[in-house]
């Protein structure tokens, strides 16, 4: 009897130990985030939560901002044809960059994958070589690029192929020119994370097993990568869609995007209820995008294990 409560002592006496010991684990984790934590909630999540509140305040053009609660600035730019032709485009031009970035990227990524040693990371720094180059400039660069004098059309009327100049500037196809070279080299690399990951086994298994290269890409290639051009598509929709350098530039005040739309309404008209309004739109429309976007994508996962 004296034994056995030696042990049971023994066993309450090593799970206490352990407890302190995962204790201690969670307090030395906590402490290591706890100033990023903060910088977060400082810098980060409280302006969100004060411009939140600021999207239900009243605006007066001699007084500023009140103190009186609306919804008056939702319910303005809901209702309004003009604003949700706005929305429309600026979802658009998100959504026709992810698409294009997702067709160009992927050959890149996977011949990156493919090469070895210097050629690899040669090729890999060419891809990332743009982002080391401000984004402002890029923009300018290609606005000289499709101006009416630009290299586009002049070359266009040297080869005789239009007789005067196209208007390329300030339209939604310089945005999209502009965004897909902004943000190429995020896809390239999400979706080269995935491809780097396959396992060779499986697709010398494949081609032992008769198939095809293209049946090969299509049956084990494409549906593998699946997560790493999800992770691709939600960074480059996020960033454009909230892009405002890119469509000021090469759009102008002709191509008007909900960004610059809540700048304008911010900074240049002081209404700082109504753009902060739009910003959460914004937000919120981004969001659900992403999540039906991830639903699709869940699903033609599912289906093709099934296959």
């Amino acid at each position: 009897m004296h034994a056995e409560m030696e042990t049971y002592q023994e066993q309450e006496l090593l799970m206490m130990q352990k407890k302190r010991k995962k204790t201690k684990k969670q307090l030395e984790t906590w402490a290591l985030l706890l100033p990023i934590l903060v910088i977060f909630i400082f810098f980060f999540l409280l302006p969100l939560f004060f411009l939140f509140i600021t999207s239900f305040k009243t605006f007066d053009a001699s007084s500023g901002i009140a103190n009186e609660w609306t919804i008056q600035n939702y319910v303005k730019f809901l209702s309004d044809p003009f604003y949700l032709g706005i929305v429309w485009r600026t979802v658009k031009i998100a959504l026709l960059t992810t698409i294009i970035t997702i067709v160009i990227s992927y050959p890149v990524a996977f011949h990156i994958s493919k090469a070895n040693g210097r050629i690899k990371n040669y090729l890999t720094l060419l891809v990332l070589s743009p982002l080391l180059i401000s984004m402002v400039i890029r923009c300018y660069g290609w606005s000289i690029l499709l101006s009416n004098n630009g290299v586009v059309n002049n070359t266009l009327m040297s080869l005789g192929w239009i007789d005067k100049p196209l208007t390329l500037l300030y339209t939604e196809l310089s945005v999209v020119i502009g965004m897909v070279h902004v943000l190429f080299p995020y896809m390239v690399l999400s979706i080269m994370g995935s491809l780097e990951r396959i396992d060779p086994s499986v697709i010398r298994a494949s081609q032992n097993l008769g198939a095809g290269p293209v049946r090969t890409f299509f049956s084990i290639v494409l549906p593998l990568t699946l997560p790493g051009i999800f992770a691709g598509s939600v960074m480059v929709f996020s960033l454009s869609v909230s892009s405002f350098v890119t469509p000021a530039i090469l759009g102008g005040p002709q191509v008007k995007v909900m960004s610059y739309l809540a700048y304008e309404q911010a900074a240049v008209l002081l209404n700082w209820p109504y753009g902060a309004a739009i910003g959460f739109l914004l937000i919120f429309i981004a969001t659900i995008t992403i999540i039906m976007y991830s639903k699709i994508l869940v699903r033609s996962e599912k289906g093709v294990a099934i296959q």
